[in-house]
Parts: structure tokens; C-alpha cells; sequence
């Protein structure tokens, strides 16, 4: 019978698409995951992939193979990794995805109370500003809005997110205030380009009675990172329509002033993603729970959509 340490590694390549990424995954040298798999293909007399300078592709054998033993593999690795962690404390290294403003200004400052109660968990936090394939990259949890939401995936909801324009209270002064989203056309915009498309966002504000109308700002800035955004603001720079979680520390600062309050654009919620497995591993479990339970407390729901 195959060694489980031999399927696993090629279990782990044919997800990830490299024997370098398995590594990196199991811990080992890329040789050594390349020698396992060898191992694993004389043992069954088929070859599991092709290999090139380029790319690991699956052969035919390879595909029936990975759509055999995936899922009953990782559902052993699963139940074995829970029935260790029943009589310790959660631990192990704690990998997850998030937005790096987001991240540093909302998950950074719950890590001293993680830790202290849970002094065995290791987090490995990845700030980056772009979609992740959570399983395929071997994350256990992504914090962030518009991921998509693959078979297999949980989302729970933090909050709804709302775009609202701001400025520094210096770059109002002596200018009319705006009293509708068309008053914008006179104002300096610092506006924001998708890093994902490149294209300039354009939004529709809607007020509590149903009137929506366009917000069209006359360009002086363009930028791809709504923490710029902030910063260029605050400078004095011109109007910025941001996400609330980016505006809320200024905002109660008195380093931003909102723009036509009362209006603002729907964005979606903001969410924790995590596998949907019946035996998380307890550092995930937790870390889930950990979350929601702060989230909740510090009132971010209400925080990102009423201030």
C-alpha cells in the first residue's frame, strides 16, 4: 500500500501546481516532495504527472488518482489532527489572507489578546491587496470583501461596507457645501483605480429616502489603494470616496470631515473566510470565534455603516 506521506505529497502538488508550492505546504525540500512522488509512481506503475521547465500538469492517471483519495486524504489529516488537539490547547501555525490597510488598522490590534489566550498558535498573516484561492494556497482562514466563494468555503459577515466622501475639515473651508452628489463637479477628486482591472471606480450614492444620483468628482489624483486615499486627503488634496473601515480613525479624529452626510454607495459586506469542515483544526476554530466574538463587541457593524 502507498505510503499516506507519499500520497499527501502528491495530493498537496497537484493542488497547488508545484512541487516547490507542496513544500513550502509540508515543510519539506522540493526534492524531497519530488522523490515521494517518484516513489509513488513506480509503486503504482503509473505516471502521475507531466513535467516540464514551465508547469505540473496532471496525466489521465493522475486526475482519477487526485479525484480518489483528495477528500478521504484530507478528511483522515482532519479527523487525526482533531483527535490530537482534544486534550491540548489549539496550536500550530495559523495561516491567513487579509487586505493590508484592513489587516493593520483592524486585526493587528486584537493579536496581544489572541495570543494570550492562545499562547500555542503561531499566526502566519499575508497583508495583500488581491483574490486568494484560500484552499488552493493552503490558508486556513481571508478576512476581506469580494472574494469569491468557492464549494467548500464558509463566509461569515462582519459588516456591510459603505463608500462615503470625505475631506480635510481645511479643504471645505471657504467652499460652498455640497448639498447633492452633482455639487461634486466643483470639487477636487482623488479618485481610485481597481488594481484587480485597472479601471477608475464610479460610484452611486444613495440617500435613507431612495433618491440615488451619480458622484462624479473632477480628477486631480488618481490612486489604486484607499489608504492613500486617506493620507492625500488629509493633506488637503480634494474629495475621496472611501470604504468606511479606511475613513472611520480619521473621521473621529476630526482629520476628515464627511461630504453630503446622509449619502453613501452600497459595497457588500466585508467577511471571514474559512473552510467548511466539519473538523476544523482547532487553531482555525478559534481564531473564527475569537473574530466574530471581537468584531461584535467592538461594535464594527454599527461603527462601518452609521458614523
Amino acid at each position: 500500500m502507498p505510503s499516506l506521506s507519499h500520497l499527501d505529497c502528491f495530493v498537496k502538488s497537484a493542488e497547488r501546481g508545484s512541487f516547490s508550492a507542496a513544500a513550502r505546504l509540508l515543510e519539506l525540500t522540493p526534492a524531497a516532495v519530488s522523490k515521494n512522488i517518484a516513489r509513488l509512481e513506480a509503486e503504482l506503475g503509473v505516471r502521475l504527472f507531466q513535467r516540464s521547465t514551465r508547469q505540473l500538469s496532471l496525466t489521465e492517471g493522475g486526475e482519477r488518482l487526485l479525484a480518489q483519495v483528495g477528500g478521504p486524504l484530507a478528511a483522515l489529516a482532519d479527523a487525526v489532527g482533531h483527535a490530537a488537539e482534544q486534550d491540548r490547547q489549539p496550536a500550530g501555525t495559523l495561516r491567513v489572507s487579509m487586505g493590508q490597510a484592513f489587516g493593520r488598522a483592524y486585526l493587528v490590534p486584537l493579536l496581544d489578546a489572541f495570543l494570550r489566550r492562545y499562547p500555542a498558535v503561531v499566526p502566519d498573516w499575508r497583508f495583500e491587496n488581491r483574490q486568494v484561492d484560500l484552499i488552493g494556497e493552503g490558508f486556513d482562514a481571508g478576512i476581506g470583501g469580494g472574494l469569491e466563494l468557492k464549494p467548500g468555503m464558509v463566509a461569515r459577515t462582519l459588516g456591510r461596507i459603505h463608500i462615503v466622501a470625505v475631506a480635510a475639515p481645511g479643504y471645505l473651508a471657504g467652499r460652498p457645501v455640497p448639498r447633492h452628489p452633482s455639487d461634486l463637479t466643483a470639487l477636487d477628486g482623488i479618485v481610485r483605480r481597481s488594481s484587480q482591472n485597472g479601471r477608475i471606480y464610479q460610484y452611486t450614492l444613495r440617500r435613507a429616502d431612495g433618491e440615488v444620483a451619480a458622484a462624479v468628482l473632477r480628477t486631480r489624483v488618481v490612486f489604486d489603494d484607499p489608504e492613500a486615499m486617506c493620507q492625500a486627503a488629509m493633506l488637503g488634496l480634494g474629495v475621496a470616496l472611501l470604504p468606511m473601515p479606511f475613513a472611520v480613525p480619521w473621521l473621529q479624529s476630526g482629520a476628515l470631515a464627511r461630504v453630503l452626510p446622509g449619502w453613501s454607495a452600497e459595497a457588500g459586506p466585508i467577511s471571514l473566510y474559512y473552510p467548511a469542515k466539519k473538523l476544523l483544526p482547532a487553531r482555525t476554530r478559534v481564531f473564527v470565534d475569537f473574530v466574530l466574538e471581537q468584531f461584535r463587541e467592538r461594535g464594527f457593524e454599527r461603527l462601518v455603516e452609521t458614523i
